[in-house]
């Protein structure tokens, strides 16, 4: 993915908090499992790859749509962590949802959360 060279750990980390309240439960809560997927040694290295490649595009300035454009900017991006998630879902150890929950409770509210429940719709 063209976008793999974009990834860095430091610069996710920095994006997702800066954006988290803009994005939303849900974008933010598919980054997080996918992040959370890279570190673990149980997925494919194909697998990691892809990951890599959607982090990338989260984190860079070039969009197919602009993130800075209100409502919209942020729907390319999680598009595309949807489709890369849908992909390596069942190799998903329940553990890294569940650390991805638990990060999304220091900065969203219950009822905030409860977006992550519709995450593939």
């Amino acid at each position: 993915m063209s976008y793999a060279n974009k990834f860095s750990q430091s610069e996710f980390v920095e994006k997702i908090a800066r954006v988290a309240k803009r994005a939303g439960a849900k974008l933010v809560y598919a980054a997080l499992i996918l992040f959370y997927t890279l570190q673990s040694d149980k997925i494919s290295m194909k697998d990691k790859t892809i990951i890599v490649g959607a982090l990338g595009y989260l984190i860079s300035p070039l969009d197919v749509v602009p993130d800075a454009i209100p409502i919209v900017g942020l729907s390319d991006d999680l598009a595309v962590l949807i489709y890369v998630l849908k992909k390596v879902w069942t190799d998903i150890d329940p553990d890294i949802k569940e650390r991805a929950q638990k990060k999304l409770s220091e900065w969203f509210d219950e009822e905030e959360i409860s977006e992550i429940d519709t995450l593939f719709d």
